[in-house]
């Protein structure tokens, strides 16, 4: 293995032209900057400088080392500085999964303090429900991920769960509840369905939408209730769209956790975006 301080002996020498000015610039005795060189021509198998009278040149081995000499310093000092940039948060790149509710209306002003702060990190959001984003997790596509805490989380000794945010759950309708037996949800494997199953009997399932908005905007229009986090509607209870109805066992709380495959194993963006989430 080449060694790099030989190589900067060397140009320096190419570039003052005598060992002794040379030395200086290295901070090193003249015998110690000798010892180097000849360490970099043991190496390489052949002499790589003339020492005369008037100073030291590069022998013709010396002339084609040149190039690829100065070329190896910056290949390392962009590396050094490529390092120090994914440490400093001037670059890098973090991937969290979460569901529709999360990405929606809980993550947008993190995202927005994470931005601010570190514009140049390139953060990617993956909406999906939760067996997608553990596989992500898993396949290592995503650094963390935000999941209703409970279920697999129990079962995986390698990932970390950590509390998050507390959810609460609410039925809603539109107004006067024109539709008080019939139910639009979520379809099938997602978290919201699950929960509307467990906890009322045998619902009347009359619509499975794939968004909030088109559930949303069914319930609005008189089509029948929904099992949705209030953090989903406060806009619409706000404008009157929407209204909470009395219907047990709800209100229902989930927990929602943070996981990921621990914290040392974190690149330096998804550590800093972990701290944030966690810090608010």
């Amino acid at each position: 293995m080449l060694m790099l301080e030989p190589l900067r002996h060397f140009l320096l020498i190419v570039e003052h032209g005598t060992f002794t000015e040379a030395a200086r610039r290295a901070h090193l005795s003249q015998p110690a900057l000798s010892a180097s060189i000849k360490r970099l021509e043991e190496q390489l198998g052949g002499r790589l400088l003339h020492r005369g009278p008037g100073g030291a040149a590069p022998t013709a081995a010396g002339e084609a080392l040149i190039p690829k000499a100065q070329a190896a310093l910056a290949a390392v000092a962009d590396g050094a500085r490529a390092v120090s940039e994914v440490l400093g948060l001037r670059v890098g790149e973090v991937r969290l999964g979460a569901g529709p509710t999360v990405a929606t209306y809980m993550l947008p002003r993190f995202i927005a303090a994470f931005r601010g702060a570190h514009p140049g990190v390139r953060l990617y959001l993956r909406e999906a429900h939760s067996p997608v984003v553990w596989e992500g997790l898993r396949r290592g596509d995503l650094d963390l991920g935000i999941v209703t805490g409970d279920g697999e989380e129990g079962a995986q000794p390698w990932v970390v769960s950590e509390p998050w945010r507390e959810d609460e759950l609410v039925v809603v309708s539109a107004p006067g509840d024109p539709q008080p037996d019939a139910w639009v949800c979520f379809p099938p494997g997602s978290m919201l369905r699950r929960l509307l199953d467990d906890a009322f009997d045998t619902p009347d399932v009359v619509m499975e939408l794939g968004s909030i908005a088109a559930v949303k905007g069914n319930v609005r229009a008189g089509v029948g209730r929904c099992l949705i986090s209030r953090a989903a509607i406060e806009r619409d209870l706000a404008d009157g769209q929407l209204a909470i109805v009395s219907a047990p066992p709800a209100p229902l709380r989930r927990t929602m956790v943070l996981i990921h495959r621990g914290v040392d194993r974190l690149p330096p963006a998804a550590a800093r975006l972990r701290e944030l989430l966690l810090a608010r």
